[in-house]
């Protein structure tokens, strides 16, 4: 079973993007998707390395964001691929099917894509507007998330999906009443002054209904 909560990396330094994961990690986020965007080929290197490190010694998940061949050269969990990155076939024959390959999704027709073509899980988004990613896809809103988990419901396909942009502690309930699996977010963690207290509520109400 995958973590519910993912943790997408920020900042502009290699300094910067490790003392916000750091902070993640020490708060209770077991999954990170490194996310380090028009970076020289050393300094993506160079931090996915740290970034590795730092995970296996926190136990938790490591995705590289786009990046397939980094995500192979430093043996990470998997990768995160964008609708206009890697394709989902590409990626799972250049990593082997032991690795994780997650790939963005803002319609029905982009999760079906996925599913055929061996996705693990899906980042379906953006909920809202958000400044963290350019190129942003139409706004989903919680009635657009309803209407696609009940489309995939229907025609009885499974994959997790993860609400993606602009989500706050707020949204959690709402999410999970649409059917979502879990939630990927940047600012909301990286900008909180109360991590651990941010992160423990996400965790607490992400798992409230699961039974292990």
């Amino acid at each position: 079973m995958y973590n519910k909560l993912q943790y997408i990396s920020q900042g502009n330094t290699i300094e910067e993007q490790l003392y916000n994961i750091h902070e993640a990690l020490d708060n209770g986020c077991d999954w990170i998707q490194m996310r380090f965007k028009n970076q020289s080929v050393k300094n993506s290197f160079a931090l996915a390395e740290a970034v590795k490190f730092l995970c296996e010694e926190y136990l938790a998940n490591f995705i590289v964001n786009d990046n397939v061949y980094l995500a192979q050269q430093i043996a990470a969990d998997g990768v995160h691929l964008g609708l206009s990155d890697t394709k989902i076939e590409e990626a799972r024959a250049v990593l082997g099917n032991t690795k994780i390959i997650g790939g963005t999704a803002n319609t029905f027709e982009d999760i079906l894509n996925h599913i055929q073509n061996g996705c693990d899980y899906v980042g379906l988004g953006p909920l809202r507007f958000t400044k963290t990613k350019e190129k942003l896809s139409p706004i989903l809103g919680f009635e657009g998330y309803y209407e696609i988990l009940q489309k995939l419901k229907a025609n009885h396909l499974e994959i997790p999906i993860y609400a993606i942009g602009g989500i706050i502690i707020d949204d959690i309930d709402k999410l999970i009443e649409t059917g979502i699996y879990g939630v990927a977010v940047s600012g909301v963690i990286t900008k909180s002054s109360e991590k651990g207290e941010l992160i423990t509520q996400l965790n607490e109400k992400l798992y409230a209904n699961v039974i292990i």
